[in-house]
C-alpha cells in the first residue's frame, strides 16, 4: 500500500500523519506527505510528536507532483484548501479527505497553542489508525506496545 498525506504547506497535518503512519503501518507501506505549496515543517509539529517517540525532524515540506499522485494506491487530503486544490486523481488511486483544523492558526499563550497542537496530535493519530486497519495496513506486531507508550 502506498498512501500520500496532503496538506496545503506541508508544513502540519500532513507531516503528523506521515509519521504516525510510518510508525504504525507495516513494513512494506509507503508513507509520503505533500503540500499544494512548501511552507517549512511547522517547529510544534515537531516537538509535539517527538513527546510521544515520533522524529518528524528530518522531515521537509514537498510540493505534490502528478507524478507523486500517480504512484499511490491512496491520497489522503488533511485540509479542505487541499481537498478543493488536489490534482486529479487517475482512476485507481483512491482520495479520502479529513477536515481537520490546522494548529498552526492557534493564538494565545505558548501553552495553549502547544495543548492545540497535541489534540490534532492525538486526532490524527487515531484517524491514522484506522486508515491502516481499514486497509490492512497496521502493524500488528508493534502497534499495541507502541500506542502503549503513549
Amino acid at each position: 500500500m502506498k498512501i500520500l498525506f496532503l496538506c496545503t504547506g506541508n508544513a502540519c497535518r500532513s507531516q503528523m500523519a506521515e509519521g504516525w503512519a510510518r510508525a504504525l503501518a507495516k513494513p512494506a507501506a509507503v508513507i509520503r506527505s505533500a503540500g499544494i505549496i512548501a511552507h517549512g515543517l511547522n517547529p510544534r509539529a515537531v516537538q509535539v510528536m517527538s513527546e510521544v517517540g515520533i522524529d518528524i525532524g528530518a522531515h521537509h515540506s514537498k510540493v505534490i507532483t502528478l507524478e507523486a499522485i500517480d504512484a499511490v494506491d491512496l491520497v489522503v487530503t488533511v485540509c479542505g484548501h487541499a481537498d478543493e486544490h488536489c490534482p486529479v486523481t487517475p482512476a485507481g488511486v483512491e482520495k479520502v479527505h479529513w477536515p481537520l483544523t490546522d494548529p498552526a492558526r492557534a493564538e494565545g499563550l505558548a501553552s495553549d497553542i502547544e495543548a492545540v497542537f497535541r489534540a490534532s496530535r492525538d486526532d490524527i493519530r487515531d484517524r491514522v489508525r484506522a486508515l491502516l486497519i481499514r486497509y490492512d495496513c497496521l502493524n500488528p506486531s508493534d502497534n499495541d506496545s507502541f500506542l502503549a507508550k503513549r
